[in-house]
């Protein structure tokens, strides 16, 4: 790599909202540089119906793999690394990487979130469960998909019975499993639960994954579902964030303007990483605004860039 080289923009994460980004940051004929680790969250979708354009669907991956053909068929270069740290530099800044030292008048945080899986599950046994469609982590993707089905949500407090309620829309089986050692529902949320028809059960201290369906366990006994939705939080990977102090939220989401911009001048942010819906389309849409603000931003700076868009 050349260090002494200064890209226009430096994107940190492959996933739908870099990638869009870095297309349009490409077709405005920027020198543009993409960080992927090559762990999107999107990656893990084994097929995604409510993609708009694909009726028949698609998986994350094929998704990610096109978008990475059509950001580098118009000269965006990707990097297969991980940014370990993140430098403000006079009014540019500096990005460390295993592949070396990057410097950038912009940079882009795309790094998205971690979703918390059932802690009784390991990670092999998460990618398998994931595939077969017995682990899910998104009812506003695929709810459609286990209609009438045996719903397990993992979980419990608000956030569980926020996504049992969502899913209760979709089948009359739905049941709220509380992990072992989770504080019980208060007394009007299992007045809630009740009133929905949603199962209520404590205690849940195991998870296998069956042929074709998936048990969950509650002391001595087992309960067998289609699917199981944990609802037990994400993980914000705004980590790089904090080394130049951008503005977050309590969980760690980046706070931006209507235009993507953290409030540090150069630092733009899209996606999961950002508070919002946690949706492939959203995400996307936040990668184009906050590419067209860079490059508008960009041309301030230099006029021979404008007229801005």
């Amino acid at each position: 790599m050349d260090n002494d080289r200064v890209h226009d923009c430096l994107i940190v994460g492959g996933g739908p909202a870099g990638l869009t980004a870095a297309i349009y940051l490409a077709r405005f004929l920027l020198d543009i540089i993409v960080l992927d680790a090559g762990d999107s969250r999107a990656a893990l979708i084994p097929c995604t119906r409510n993609h708009a354009g694909f009726p028949e669907g698609i998986s994350g991956v094929d998704l990610l793999a096109r978008m990475r053909a059509q950001a580098e068929h118009y000269g965006a270069e990707i990097l297969p690394a991980k940014a370990t740290a993140l430098r403000k530099r006079g009014a540019g800044f500096e990005v460390e990487c295993p592949r070396g030292l990057l410097r950038a008048q912009t940079v882009l945080l795309a790094t998205g979130v971690v979703n918390r899986p059932p802690p009784m599950l390991g990670p092999e046994e998460q990618n398998k469960a994931l595939a077969a469609g017995l682990l899910r982590y998104c009812p506003i993707c695929d709810a459609y998909e286990v209609t009438d089905k045996a719903i397990a949500v993992l979980g419990s407090g608000e956030r569980g019975l926020k996504e049992a309620l969502f899913l209760r829309g979709y089948s009359a089986n739905v049941t709220l499993a509380a992990p072992d050692g989770a504080a019980s529902l208060s007394a009007a949320h299992r007045t809630e639960t009740e009133r929905a028809g949603i199962r209520f059960l404590e205690g849940c201290n195991s998870v296998r994954i069956g042929e074709g369906a998936i048990e969950l366990g509650f002391g001595s006994g087992t309960e067998t579902f289609d699917t199981l939705y944990p609802a037990l939080g994400s993980d914000v990977r705004s980590e790089l964030a904090a080394d130049v102090k951008a503005a977050r939220s309590e969980d760690g989401c980046l706070l931006v303007d209507a235009h993507q911009r953290t409030d540090v001048e150069g630092l733009y942010a899209a996606g999961d990483v950002v508070l919002g819906l946690d949706q492939i389309s959203h995400a996307m849409g936040e990668g184009g605004v906050a590419a067209t603000t860079i490059r508008n931003d960009l041309a301030a700076r230099c006029p021979l860039l404008r007229p801005s868009l």
